[in-house]
């Protein structure tokens, strides 16, 4: 097997020096942390259309893909849902491999050298979140402690777990899964010097000035200025949001690339929040009562996408006494048997709101960190929440068609046409979060199967049960730098199946 990894040993000597403690647990973990990250990639090289990828045939239970230039790589049957770490070991040629970034490196591919680092960082970060996990039993009290349950980060992108720029330190006094305390810093700017959204609040004023929250990650890296004050938060699973206890969810903007996609925040998206929120919450009110969308409080830049933040409602205001509201990627967390009658209800409730909004031309980004269930006291699901909806899509045509007008949304957000309205929403919500639920290709087949039967018949709900399932191509998208924007491929359906 080959075992060099950088950063796998830059982890354990930084981690050796800023806590000694943990080394033993990092380096049991790594492993696993190996097997996730392969898992995740392997579906990739199965399912996305890589150009040097030439061609895919089933071996013996097993999984065959050519390569342009004529080498082989086999691995395991490739079930694009399953979530589990079943993939130990492929073999490129005669030479097995259980480490993702050794792989891609030896793959020898376009743009392989920058995402085999990519997927080195996911490793070594994925070792480290695990290593420091000891949650107790019971269920957290806060908002926050849901968060902090995510350890593994994206259940289907390689680089899950990618922080490229942060110190082993930085992990762990600022990701989420280490639960520390994180004091933001107040960065005071004038107040004429800034765009405005929604209501900012008398406590981060002074004077003729904004205090504006910064991450401190960005304000020592990309700001190099300390803020005045702090404000003590704890961070979600986006690591960039965090929450403050009895006030907000506070979205800093943190130019990093984390997973994906650099996580600073638009001037054009301060804009049009307090526009997107109303919009939000109006068309909530059509589904009776089983969703909710967090408003957007307050938003401010300095007009640079590297000096602005979001003031957000927190969901657990849509609770009830006795009910929780969970991420849908915290679900596993939970501890829930989750047993078929459960996923079906789920389903069924997702799709019905998911489906309804789509009708009506919405199409929610609804994966695993923006959608959140709320669960009654014995752990059944009731009512939907939902947050942040920077990147949802809008149809104007569809909108018109039920008697509402379009908002005043940036150009992106806005489109007719029923691939893409689809692709938003089956890629987040079925490929994304009721996969990761369902954990398997075969449970998320059975939970579509008992769900779309008792939904209104509608060209979208007959597209999800016929035609193959939309994803964002997110490999492809990491090793094609050069292309902006979303790249998409199709998953087998998994109710093509029954």
């Amino acid at each position: 097997m080959h075992r060099p990894a950088t950063a796998e040993a830059e982890v354990a000597d930084e981690l050796a020096v800023v806590r000694p403690g943990l080394v033993p647990r990092y380096r049991a973990e790594l492993p696993g942390a190996r097997a996730a990250v392969l898992t995740r990639l392997w579906r990739a090289l199965a399912h996305e259309p890589l150009p040097w990828i030439t061609g895919r045939e089933s071996a013996r239970g097993g999984l065959v893909l050519r390569l342009g230039d004529g080498r082989r790589l086999r691995g395991p049957a490739a079930d694009p849902y399953r979530t589990d770490a079943y993939v130990t070991s492929v073999r490129l040629g005669g030479t097995p491999y259980d480490d993702p970034a050794r792989l891609v490196t030896d793959l020898a591919v376009p743009h392989s050298a920058g995402f085999a680092a990519e997927l080195g960082h996911s490793v070594a970060s994925t070792a480290l979140s695990r290593a420091g996990q000891d949650h107790p039993d019971e269920w957290p009290e806060s908002d926050w402690g849901w968060e902090q349950r995510v350890v593994d980060g994206h259940p289907f992108h390689p680089a899950c777990r990618s922080r490229p720029g942060f110190s082993v330190a930085e992990q762990l006094a600022y990701g989420p899964e280490h639960g520390p305390v994180v004091e933001l810093g107040l960065i005071p700017v004038p107040a004429a010097g800034c765009l405005v959204t929604g209501v900012w609040p008398p406590e981060l004023r002074d004077g003729g000035r904004l205090l504006i929250p910064v991450h401190p990650w960005q304000a020592a890296h990309v700001l190099k200025r300390p803020g005045e004050a702090t404000l003590p938060a704890h961070p979600l699973m986006s690591l960039r949001t965090l929450a403050v206890p009895g006030g907000p969810h506070v979205k800093t903007a943190v130019s990093a690339r984390l997973t994906s996609s650099v996580r600073d925040i638009s001037v054009a998206s301060v804009a049009a929040s307090e526009t997107l929120s109303a919009f939000g919450r109006a068309v909530a009110g059509r589904t009776d009562g089983l969703l909710d969308v967090t408003r957007t409080l307050g938003a401010a830049t300095a007009h640079s996408p590297d000096l602005a933040a979001v003031l957000r409602e927190p969901p657990g205001a849509y609770a009830a006494a006795g009910e929780h509201v969970v991420p849908v990627a915290a679900l596993a967390a939970t501890g829930l048997p989750r047993s078929a009658a459960w996923l079906a209800g789920f389903a069924r409730l997702c799709l019905t709101v998911g489906l309804g909004l789509l009708e009506l031309g919405v199409a929610l980004e609804a994966h695993g960190q923006n959608l959140l269930v709320v669960l009654s006291a014995s752990g059944e699901p009731l009512r939907l929440v939902y947050r942040d909806l920077a990147d949802i899509r809008v149809s104007p045509a569809r909108l018109a068609r039920h008697g509402l007008a379009a908002p005043d949304l940036p150009a992106r957000m806005l489109t007719d046409d029923p691939a893409a309205l689809r692709r938003k929403l089956f890629g987040s919500l079925v490929a994304g979060a009721l996969a990761g639920a369902a954990g398997s290709g075969a449970v998320l087949g059975a939970a579509l199967d008992s769900a779309v039967g008792e939904l209104p018949s509608t060209p979208d709900l007959v597209a999800l049960r016929e035609e193959p399932l939309p994803v964002k191509a997110l490999t492809l998208m990491r090793m094609s730098p050069v292309t902006e924007g979303d790249l998409w491929t199709e998953l087998p359906n998994p109710l093509s199946a029954r």
